[in-house]
């Protein structure tokens, strides 16, 4: 077994209770590849942002645990070579789906977990998830549970319609769970396409579609059942109509591809939401810049050639939610 502490990664407790009492959220990013691990460790230095690197069990997948783990180590030391004394960065499992996939995340030195049981009747849900947090804490791993269903689509994780968090079961839950954190449902949804145009209006001046608001009722409701405790919004990318149109104006298909405006998680930011999860905006960035690179230099084959404007594309990206979104910036 690997602890997550010999990688020098940190877990999200304390990082947590400090972003709840100071009223912002740490940045939880997705990662496939070096260039987007590059891009997240560098945009967490020059901001002075604690950061959470996560995976999906399809990522994992995709990269290899063992690669995984050298990576959030060198993940770690490249901050330090960057300047960054006492960098905080998590490692962290998106999504698990199974006791034994969290099992193995921990065993492989991930420092935080999320069982994902919230398809799962009620009891069951608390059942699976305690068995989870009793592992895990005893190895100093936080856990992240959920309750409420997302909609949309992002690697395995899939659902038709959301289904808003019940304030009136998360007391209950956190209790018998024990859980670090509590992922809710309140309008937010997976992929680029975050709603049907059936759910939105459209700006009569420039055509673009306005998504329906969050359900701030819902949060406020379970911030009352749970004063102070950690809440985490999955679904929480914007999907930036700059990188849409740059794809959709170099050969790429992506009609009405709508995100959750910046505004409102902005909002979400300030209350007891002390993690927001952004996927898709960084591979929309990324696919922007590759393909108008490729549309600006047919020439070019060299992967490095195309992957370094992507890589900067990300890291800008991942700067701007820092600092304009999140209010993570000089926490460290």
């Amino acid at each position: 077994m690997v602890s997550y502490k010999q990688l020098g990664l940190v877990n999200t407790k304390k990082m947590f209770a400090k972003a709840v009492k100071g009223g912002y959220a740490i940045p939880a990013f997705n990662f496939n590849t070096m260039e987007q691990m590059q891009a997240i460790v560098q945009a967490a230095v020059e901001t002075k942002s604690p950061v959470i690197m996560q995976v999906s069990k399809g990522a994992r997948k995709y990269a290899n645990p063992t690669i995984l783990r050298y990576m959030a180590e060198g993940a770690v030391k490249y901050a330090k070579e960057l300047g960054c004394k006492h960098p905080q960065i998590v490692l962290h499992l998106d999504h698990g789906d199974s006791y034994e996939t969290c099992k193995s995340c921990i065993d492989s030195g991930f420092s935080s977990v999320m069982i994902d049981g919230s398809s799962l009747p009620f009891k069951e849900n608390i059942k699976l998830t305690k068995k989870v947090v009793n592992y895990a804490h005893k190895h100093d791993v936080t856990v992240e549970a959920e309750l409420g269903v997302l909609a949309g689509v992002e690697d395995e994780v899939s659902a038709a319609e959301s289904h808003y968090t019940k304030p009136e079961e998360v007391v209950e839950f956190a209790n018998k769970t024990g859980c670090d954190s509590l992922a809710i449902s309140i309008g937010t949804s997976h992929g680029a396409y975050k709603f049907k145009p059936e759910q939105c209006t459209r700006d009569p001046k420039t055509g673009v579609l306005v998504p329906p608001p969050l359900a701030f009722d819902v949060l406020k409701a379970v911030e009352k059942k749970l004063p102070g405790f950690p809440i985490v919004l999955h679904g929480s990318s914007s999907v930036p109509q700059e990188y849409v149109k740059i794809i959709n104006d170099h050969g790429g298909k992506l009609p009405d591809a709508i995100g959750i405006p910046e505004a409102q998680l902005r909002k979400a930011a300030k209350s007891a939401v002390c993690k927001i999860n952004i996927d898709s905006d960084s591979r929309l960035a990324m696919t922007a810049a590759i393909r108008r690179h490729f549309a600006e230099n047919p020439g070019h084959f060299d992967p490095r050639q195309y992957l370094s404007p992507a890589r900067e594309e990300m890291k800008r990206l991942y700067v701007h939610k820092i600092l304009k979104v999140l209010g993570s910036n000089d926490k460290l």
